[in-house]
């Protein structure tokens, strides 16, 4: 056991080493994927994702991957930044995504379920996108409209994808199950709210800074796993589950100090350990020897970024582009399809590799957009200052 667990904490390094330059491009969770590529099925077979051990690693990092990106979504002033923009942009992009999506379906990917298609180019992974535009000091005013599109597309998108993959009998059990889940997010919040500024709360939460009990930690984790106990339960999604914890996270944590302790647990261990054992699990071989799904997941990748760049155009303030561009980072979600695919025979292993190979692909172009956005930004507070009369003191006489 802790020989793999070895084995696949050092291969999660890669993804730090890839995006340690000054200016990196590519995120970490491709470097963390690579290395599983390599060191699984694709390549040395060292990692196992089928143990025991490494399966529960894999489903409990999953778990927490969309908790991270449910957290990332801010429930109280962002919200209210860019909607009418961001509602357009994801009309506009569904409205593109359906029939692009269902003609790819039939024509590079016949034996797959057609509407997984349209949802995948649909959406955006604030997972990967967030950190990207926090590192880049983007996560205000001035990019309000990503700050909505993005988790509006995530959110829509996580609900959905599950459904297309787990059979047309499921699908009402699911639908309970997600409405229990719903549930019980909107209770979390409601008594989170009531009971957060109770003076008995506040005395907790002091202790527990004060003497190192991590309680918020602790109860975040608690909804985290309550949630998925009633996805797996009731056939509901584990994606809205961890994403429906993030919500929580989001509303009701004190930022500072639970930031860095969710960094610790989910972005330093389960999260790069799920990217890693995804890439084991993943046979990119099967892909190289499938010409039409090579096609497939350069169409998909390509077919997201200029949906994503046009309906920018339509609703995004200047720089157009580079806002289309951020928004089509995908990587979550397609993790998430391949994962759910293989496990629920919908989707063949050439298939799965294609569809994740598709998400990669829109992720240095979504990086790129973002430095653009950054570049752009620093341009304007520059030519304002330059534009501002010079400050003159009072001379006294």
């Amino acid at each position: 056991m802790f020989q793999s667990l070895f084995v696949v904490l050092l291969a999660g390094l890669v993804g730090p080493l890839v995006a340690a330059g000054p200016r990196p491009i590519v995120p970490a969770v491709v470097g963390e994927l690579a290395a599983g590529v390599i060191l699984g099925r694709t390549g040395l077979g060292v990692i196992d994702p089928t143990t025991p051990t490494n399966g529960f690693l894999y489903a409990l990092g999953f778990a927490m991957l969309m908790l991270v990106a449910g957290s990332h979504v801010r429930l109280d002033g962002q919200i209210a930044l860019g909607v009418r923009s961001a509602a357009i942009a994801f009309l506009v992009v569904l409205a593109a995504a359906i029939p692009v999506g269902m003609v790819v379906a039939v024509l590079l990917a016949p034996s797959a379920p057609a509407v997984l298609f349209p949802v995948l180019l649909a959406g955006s992974s604030a997972a990967v996108a967030f950190p990207i535009l926090e590192e880049r000091g983007l996560l205000g005013p001035s990019v309000g409209l990503l700050l909505v599109w993005i988790p509006l597309a995530d959110a829509v998108t996580v609900l959905l994808m599950p459904l297309t993959l787990i059979g047309a009998e499921k699908i009402p059990g699911a639908l309970g199950g997600d409405a229990a889940i719903v549930a019980i997010t909107l209770g979390a919040l409601v008594v989170g709210e009531r009971i957060k500024l109770v003076p008995a709360a506040l005395t907790l939460r002091d202790r527990s800074r004060s003497r190192g009990w991590a309680l918020q930690l602790r109860l975040t984790l608690l909804i985290l796993v309550a949630l998925t106990l009633v996805a797996t339960q009731t056939g509901g999604s584990t994606l809205l589950a961890g994403f429906g914890a993030g919500l929580v996270l989001s509303r009701l944590r004190t930022p500072e100090r639970l930031d860095l302790q969710l960094s610790g647990v989910a972005e330093g261990f389960f999260v790069p350990a799920f990217f890693v054992l995804l890439g084991a699990e993943l046979d990119f071989r099967a892909l190289a020897d499938d010409p039409r799904a090579i096609v497939l997941a350069v169409a998909l990748g390509v077919a997201a970024i200029a949906i994503h760049v046009g309906a920018a155009l339509l609703a995004a303030p200047t720089p157009r582009a580079a806002f289309g561009l951020a928004a089509s980072a995908q990587l979550g979600l397609p993790a998430a399809a391949a994962s759910l695919g293989l496990s629920t025979g919908h989707l063949s292993a050439a298939l799965a590799a294609a569809v994740v190979a598709a998400g990669c692909i829109t992720v240095l172009p979504a990086s790129l957009g973002t430095r653009r956005l950054a570049d752009s930004l620093l341009a304007e507070t520059s030519s304002a200052k330059a534009a501002a009369p010079p400050f003159t003191p009072e001379v006294s006489t």
